[in-house]
């Protein structure tokens, strides 16, 4: 069964915009919580890279509801 990365990081980020105390832990120690979550101790490269793929979701998701918010969209 292969990993598909774009679903985990949808997962990760449903799971970390969900919890404003996880969401605040991740801003913190990313590569920790992401290892957490996962449940897989990977190396700190591998887990780099998906939490540059979370961090990059969440400011678009973030975008999005702004511009939604100016075209009267939520």
């Amino acid at each position: 069964m292969a990993l598909n990365i774009k679903e985990k990081i949808d997962e990760l980020v449903k799971k970390l915009t969900g919890d404003k105390a996880l969401m605040a832990k991740f801003e913190k120690n990313p590569i920790s919580v992401i290892e957490e979550l996962v449940g897989v101790d990977l190396p700190d490269d591998q887990l780099g890279q998906l939490v540059d793929g979370i961090k990059a979701k969440v400011k678009l998701d973030k975008v999005g509801d702004m511009l939604g918010g100016l075209f009267g969209k939520k």
